[in-house]
């Protein structure tokens, strides 16, 4: 089975769509279908499937067939336009509605574009599905809703594929938070029984999934991953993000603006919890630096490193034997050696690496999760963890656009 991922992250550097293929051996969509992760009830299927204590967030084990291969990968930059246009609708802007809508088309054609370039990597091979993420503008749960901008009709037009889009929204409407939807995918590639795994993913947003040996998968957002860094660069360098971390590397820490930046109710506020720019973005760090004008603006982009490292170091703990970084912050040299030197300090024997070194380049896990949430919508099965995002239940995950 064949499947085609898109995701284009709140950092707005661009979609990363992916390839992938997924065995045939995998059960078929079925109440009772063999590939439910352990812990999940047997009629997880079903729109109305309950929680019972036995699915905590486990993820002992996953039919082969959810495993993916990876046949192809492409990155495009949005357009210029329309990610100008992206970022003004991160907050209240005039005509709103309309804007959005024409935003959510262009979307949808960016992403076609994407398609079309990993169609020639499936050698006439037809692709089953469309797990497209859309471009998050508001993400609000605590009111009842998420907002990722896509007309998944116009990407099912233009494609000839079917899509999956809205993938977030069930889980809200189950009282979830909509969010980190990865720990799963995570615990399939990257869990193991020989020890305590912290999967860091680094987008715009940081989020965490940890992965227990004993299969037990727990997972929320962290905080602030890119979003910042890459705000804050493009407003000095004129930079979309600072390569290798080299400016912040010229950088030191302020301590005192560090504690002002940590002293924010979200970093204490107990999971399911999750973020976005509605939270962190320009307004909120402008507010945050009112007192430290003074600072020179590299001082400032390092600090604004340790915020993100801390952010996910605090997940750490003693029994933790790896941290897999992936995410565009795991090509982000200065924030890996502030978080491995974090990673030290509650767990010194801890191994901190990136995903590469587990056969998934970092820029490919986000999209290679909705390929495969896309899988799972079509054979019927569950894409949510309620112990991640607070849902009451398992619910098919996704709205369906078909070819």
């Amino acid at each position: 089975m064949l499947c085609i991922g898109l995701m284009s992250g709140t950092s707005l550097d661009g979609i990363d769509g992916v390839l992938v293929r997924f065995s045939a051996d995998a059960a078929p969509a079925a109440p009772r279908a063999a590939a439910l992760l352990p812990g999940w009830p047997a009629n997880a299927a079903e729109p109305d499937a309950k929680p019972t204590d036995a699915m905590a967030g486990t993820v002992a084990a996953l039919s082969s067939g959810d495993r993916p291969t990876l046949l192809g990968h492409v990155h495009r930059p949005f357009p210029p336009a329309l990610r100008t246009e992206l970022l003004a609708l991160q907050r209240p802007v005039a005509d709103e509605l309309h804007r959005a809508a024409v935003a959510a088309v262009g979307v949808a054609d960016a992403y076609a574009e994407v398609v079309a370039a990993l169609l020639p990597m499936a050698a006439d091979e037809p692709v089953a599905v469309i797990g497209a993420h859309g471009q998050t503008v508001r993400h609000r749960p605590e009111c009842g809703y998420t907002l990722q901008l896509l007309d998944g009709a116009r990407l099912a037009e233009r494609s000839g594929i079917t899509v999956i889009g809205d993938l977030r929204s069930r889980d809200i409407a189950a009282g979830g938070q909509g969010a980190p939807l990865v720990p799963a995918f995570h615990a399939a590639v990257f869990g193991t029984a020989d020890g305590e795994v912290l999967v860091a993913n680094i987008g715009g947003i940081a989020n965490v999934s940890r992965l227990g040996a004993d299969g037990s998968v727990t997972g929320h957002d962290v905080g602030p991953g890119n979003v910042l860094l890459d705000l804050w660069v493009e407003r000095h360098l004129g930079e979309p993000f600072d390569r290798n971390g080299a400016w912040a590397s010229i950088g030191d820490t302020d301590d005192m603006l560090l504690d002002e930046l940590l002293d924010e109710e979200f970093f204490d506020r107990a999971p399911p919890k999750s973020t976005g720019r509605d939270l962190f973005n320009a307004d909120w760090l402008d507010r945050k630096l009112a007192a430290w004008s003074f600072l020179a603006p590299e001082d400032v982009q390092r600090t604004l490193v340790e915020l993100t490292a801390i952010g996910i170091a605090r997940e750490v703990t003693p029994r933790t034997a790896r941290v897999i970084v992936c995410g565009g912050g795991a090509r982000n040299a200065e924030l890996m050696l502030a978080l491995s030197a974090h990673v030290a300090l509650t767990a010194p024997d801890c191994v901190v690496g990136t995903s590469a070194e587990h056969g998934v380049a970092p820029e490919h896990v986000e999209a290679m999760a909705f390929a495969w949430l896309a899988m799972r919508h079509e054979r019927g099965l569950p894409g949510n963890l309620p112990a991640v995002t607070g849902a009451q239940g398992v619910r098919l995950l996704g709205a369906r656009h078909p070819a």
